[in-house]
């Protein structure tokens, strides 16, 4: 007999370690609302009974959730946990968006450092009361624009830690990496599927025959933005992902689908919630609150959050509100609002009365993931060869809507038919701000590679003065700059390299605002509340030299970014993404870096 089932028997003298109280409970496997009591023992659920007074103690925690709605814990089914903030930092107040578990790439650590970084994850969030899922980066796999950069001997180290505990699988890999090409990922794949692991896709912009392709090697997507697309990926048999985060919010195109797929094959994701958001309450809950808004069935809405989100990564005993189950539980007021009173963390209470309860974890992390900029920023780094372009007229990446740059072509003004004599012919392209041309320059950091740079040229970002970099570039280990003036960005790079990453804008020759980020150069250690000062310090500083995007960071941060076209950076040149290929500044040419 095990150790719920006297409490589940109500033998006398068995005691509950708590008991929730007088709520109506959504008993997952009949999707209904019961009124129930529910005892737990440890971090499991003993039982729900009717009346649970006779398994109540002068021991047990009592919890009253009379009048209120008893749900399972919300599971976030993709998020990136080391990047901006780091995880330790921010789980009490993902904990009181009703999310206790969360299915998390490593996309700091794990890109830059591998195995060794996914080990170190793993280590922080082992005693995490936020439940915390990982995949696994792909990333050092990939060969479609330069070598892969991940040894076969990391790739076994990695494909390895699939048989531990909380990892679930490979993480998110761009279409365009593994659709009608080899590639040295599929030895890891392999290995997947021989751990019945899940792969997790990003197919922006798949459709078709590449998607049909796609659904041969991903299990599942969050990057569908419309309800077609949605279809589309149900059809071909992946599992759907809604998402509503801090990067987009494409729930109304999972809603208009909703009523022509499976319930049970759709999960609910935020791909990331920003230190501003998570402060303002922003997480799980209102995802569910959303679709039960729009008149999805509020027992559909809820399994998306959690036992739809579960069974698709085999996350056991979670997701559900049932015997032997891990005692993950949510106390909201009602349906209407979804607003969080209380939650249990394997059975123990991590939000009470709408606060968090539990403690940040503050420790500093292991020494090898600090300081881990180091690159050659000579001036002459920051700008590119006249020989690249000879007749100063230069091919370049075009702001687009989101996170798209597309390609273009601009006149830097150095190529005149018949220069002044009395000057000196530049030999260098920089920026010309005057004519909305920025340089956009790319170092590759990651010290298990060659110290390589690329610079191309940024038009749309209506940067007029100064520079800004950083070293949170997505799915690459880099050092990127944008810069109206390569001055400031020399100025701009040091202060991220003295720092350990991070981000810093400068003007004048002078930093005026920066976002410390040592953790593995993506992720900071500070108070969520003070992240998002910063953060919108550097906003605001890039808006004062005339930036004029939407969200002038993240265009920054994702000039490295193959997931979505159509001409991105790399330290070799310029990716254009749909042609898979590099190509160099010279627009008459398909040469790569100079």
């Amino acid at each position: 007999m095990n150790e719920l089932q006297p409490v589940a028997l109500e033998r006398e003298g068995a005691t509950a370690d708590l008991v929730v109280e007088g709520g109506r409970v959504y008993c997952s496997h009949r999707q209904a609302f019961l009124e129930r009591d529910i005892a737990v023992v440890g971090d499991r659920i003993a039982a729900l009974l009717e009346d649970a007074a006779s398994v109540t103690g002068p021991e047990t925690t009592v919890v009253s959730a009379a009048d209120r709605v008893v749900l399972p814990g919300l599971i976030d089914a993709h998020t990136h946990a080391d990047l901006q903030l780091i995880l330790d930092r921010s789980v009490p107040d993902v904990l009181a968006t009703g999310t206790t578990a969360i299915v998390t790439e490593s996309s700091g650590l794990g890109v830059l450092f591998g195995s060794r970084g996914v080990e170190t994850v793993l280590e922080r969030t082992a005693d995490c009361p936020l439940t915390t899922y990982l995949t696994l980066p792909p990333q050092g796999f990939v060969d479609t624009f330069e070598p892969a950069t991940g040894t076969a001997a990391e790739l076994e180290s990695l494909a390895d830690l699939l048989d531990r505990e909380r990892v679930v699988g490979v993480g998110e890999i761009d279409w365009i990496h593994v659709v009608g090409r080899d590639a040295p990922i599929e030895g890891l794949y392999e290995r997947a599927r021989e751990a019945d692991a899940t792969i997790v896709g990003h197919g922006a912009g798949c459709r078709g025959a590449s998607l049909r392709a796609f659904a041969t090697v991903a299990d599942n997507d969050h990057e569908a933005i419309s309800a077609d697309g949605i279809r589309e990926r149900a059809d071909n048999g992946i599992h759907v992902v809604g998402r509503c985060g801090s990067i987009r919010d494409d729930l109304d195109a999972l809603i208009e689908a909703f009523p022509d797929l499976d319930r049970r094959s759709v999960s609910l994701s935020t791909d990331g919630v920003w230190p501003g958001d998570l402060l303002e309450g922003f997480g799980m809950a209102e995802l569910v609150c959303r679709l039960i808004d729009a008149g999805i069935a509020p027992a559909d809405a809820i399994d998306a959050a959690s036992r739809n989100t579960a069974e698709h990564f085999g996350l056991a005993d979670r997701g559900v509100v049932a015997p032997g189950a891990v005692a993950d539980l949510l106390v909201v007021d009602d349906l209407e609002t979804m607003a969080v009173e209380t939650v249990l963390a394997e059975g123990e209470i991590a939000v009470a009365d709408g606060e968090p309860v539990v403690e940040p974890r503050t420790d500093p992390y292991p020494d090898y993931v600090y300081d881990t900029v180091s690159v050659d920023l000579d001036r002459d780094r920051f700008t590119a060869s006249r020989a690249a372009a000879p007749d100063g007229t230069v091919r370049a990446m075009a702001v687009d809507r989101g996170l798209v740059t597309t390609e273009t072509t601009v006149d830097l003004g150095v190529g005149d038919a018949d220069p002044d004599p009395d000057e000196e012919t530049p030999q260098r392209l920089g920026p010309a701000p005057e004519r909305d041309a920025l340089t956009a320059t790319l170092f590759d950091r990651d010290p298990a590679t060659e110290d390589r740079r690329f610079t191309g040229f940024l038009t749309g970002y209506g940067l007029e003065s100064g520079a800004v970099a950083t070293t949170a570039t997505w799915e690459t280990a880099g050092l990127v700059t944008v810069a109206a003036d390569a001055d400031d960005a020399v100025v701009a790079a040091e202060r991220v390299a003295s720092t350990g990453g991070g981000t810093a804008v400068a003007r004048d020759g002078e930093v005026v605002a920066d976002l410390p980020m040592p953790i593995a150069g993506t992720a900071a250690e500070l108070p969520p509340e003070r992240f998002a000062a910063r953060a919108a310090a550097v906003a605001d500083a890039l808006r004062d030299g005339g930036v004029d995007v939407e969200r002038p960071l993240l265009t920054v941060q994702t000039l490295t970014f193959p997931g979505v076209p159509a001409l991105k950076l790399t330290p070799s040149g310029y990716a254009d993404v749909l042609g898979r290929s590099l190509v160099g500044l010279d627009p008459e040419s398909d040469a790569g870096a100079d």
